[in-house]
């Protein structure tokens, strides 16, 4: 479910075209001199607005899919490093070099495991900021290097199953690299969608819910304050997002 906000954006856009509506129905006495609250330069602002709550709606979307995929991706990384713990003991490796392999486990293992970014529901908005699970998933990377690493360096360490061989591991380590990069790369792409999002509805006199109010001060000139044909447009509400602290 979308949250209070973001239905308030679009809410603002929807009233915007009620507003529209009702400036249109005023025919040759809608004349303004402004040219900003001019019907054709309404008819822009609307329709930049409707492209901007779509592509954020597109962006949060893409978001949420990486940041899933990702979660899956490293959903068996805490496991896969025991067994390539068990798998080190079973060679000829110096007890210093599984001591240095184990260091690298135990931080793995230490942390909390990172949960995905809840929910997987495409329509919920994306996070304002990266969380700690996501940075987390950047330590497991660094971690799970550091041991392939000891892996590669063990001239005994050539085991027969495949998702236990250091190129397996290096591969995964390559995966998981591109896949957390995703999240980063479409959590900026969000992130923007959003400025020029809020830009277009409530940037200080160019934006639509300021437009609206010039919109309505005009009307009531023309009209006056407790004219029918005011009172049409005097009810169409529009409200600003609360600034958080």
């Amino acid at each position: 479910m979308a949250s209070n906000s973001e239905v308030g954006h679009a809410k603002n856009a929807s009233n915007f075209f009620d507003l529209i509506t009702v400036a249109t129905g005023y025919g040759p006495l809608y004349n303004p001199t402004k040219t900003i609250i001019k019907l054709p330069n309404l008819i822009a602002i609307h329709a930049a607005a409707e492209t901007d709550l779509a592509t954020v709606i597109t962006d949060n979307t893409a978001f949420n899919n990486r940041t899933n995929e990702n979660a899956a991706e490293f959903s068996d990384v805490r496991p896969l490093s025991t067994r390539l713990i068990n798998a080190l003991e079973a060679t000829d490796a110096t007890p210093a070099k599984v001591k240095d392999a184990k260091a690298f486990n135990r931080k793995l293992q230490g942390k909390k495991a990172a949960k995905p970014i809840e929910p997987v529901d495409p329509n919920t908005p994306a996070p304002t900021t990266i969380s700690a699970s996501q940075l987390s998933y950047d330590q497991q990377i660094q971690h799970l290097t550091g041991l392939n690493s000891v892996l590669l360096s063990e001239p005994t360490y050539v085991p027969n199953e495949t998702p236990l061989k250091t190129v397996t591991v290096t591969t995964k380590i390559a995966t998981l690299t591109t896949k957390n990069k995703a999240v980063a790369t479409a959590f900026t792409k969000i992130s923007n969608s959003r400025i020029k999002r809020d830009k277009t509805l409530y940037l200080e006199e160019n934006g639509l819910v300021d437009v609206a109010y010039e919109v309505k001060k005009y009307t009531k000139s023309v009209f006056g304050t407790s004219s029918p044909e005011y009172k049409l447009i005097s009810g169409i509400k529009f409200k600003r997002p609360k600034k958080k602290n």
